[in-house]
């Protein structure tokens, strides 16, 4: 099994190539520079790995939810190897990386059945969020991906101690308060690392598809105020 995978969906940048049980791994400051970075930091990866394009199973990425500017750079990416290598491409739930590597932590060592939340800061005072539970050998999407506010994500816990991963926690502090035993797991130590075991799992499965399906997972139809509505928000502070 040959496989690169990459991702951007947050502010680190991510990149792994494993071939068999081996693996090479990248990890550094995203955002913005992900898109000046990212290719060369893949070719740099495949070229430690002594692996071509051509010799690669599937090319996997971060589908989502994340950064907007981060998705279409790893989308892009994803998309336009797989099509020049003629390789099928592996999307992988972003916020399943956080949980991925959580579990990495040490998560679910104490109850390996446990319902693990993963809340990640989306700015706007909002926050993408879902919930999984690990079976012997594959993740369960017990709650989808979704954008909520603070005030109906608290709702949705309700009173029970959480398993949280993700950087909600920290980002939001005393405004997003956690029910009473919670236990939080907030950085990510190696999302690299993660998101490749994924891969590899995705890929075990059967779940590669055609380079055309790279698309990725936007939670926010809106991102912007249009400049009229900047306007009127301006005029009604100026009353």
């Amino acid at each position: 099994m040959k496989l690169l995978v990459l991702d951007t969906a947050t502010e680190q940048m991510a990149v792994a190539v494993g071939v068999g049980e081996s693996a090479w791994t990248h990890g550094s400051a995203g955002g913005a520079l992900a898109s000046a970075t990212l290719v060369p930091t893949v070719l740099e990866l495949l070229a430690q790995a002594g692996v071509g394009l051509s010799d690669l199973d599937a090319i996997a990425f971060g589908q989502g939810p994340g950064a907007f500017t981060g998705l279409r750079t790893a989308v892009s990416v994803a998309q336009g190897l797989a099509f020049g290598a003629g390789k099928p491409v592996l999307p992988l739930d972003s916020l399943l990386i956080v949980a991925e590597d959580a579990r990495a932590q040490g998560a679910l060592d104490d109850a390996p059945d446990a319902l693990l939340w993963v809340a990640m800061d989306a700015r706007m005072d909002e926050v993408y969020a879902a919930a999984y539970r690990r079976t012997a050998t594959r993740w369960d999407t017990v709650v989808a991906p979704h954008l909520s506010d603070l005030d109906t994500l608290q709702l949705r816990w309700g009173d029970a101690p959480l398993c949280l991963a993700g950087n909600a926690s920290a980002a939001f502090g005393d405004r997003l308060p956690l029910p009473e035993g919670s236990r939080v797991w907030g950085l990510q130590q190696d999302r690299a690392g993660a998101a490749l075991r994924l891969a590899r799992e995705a890929w075990a499965q059967g779940r590669g598809v055609p380079p055309e399906q790279a698309l990725p997972v936007y939670l926010r139809d809106k991102v912007a105020l249009t400049t009229a509505e900047r306007a009127a928000l301006k005029q009604g502070a100026t009353r």
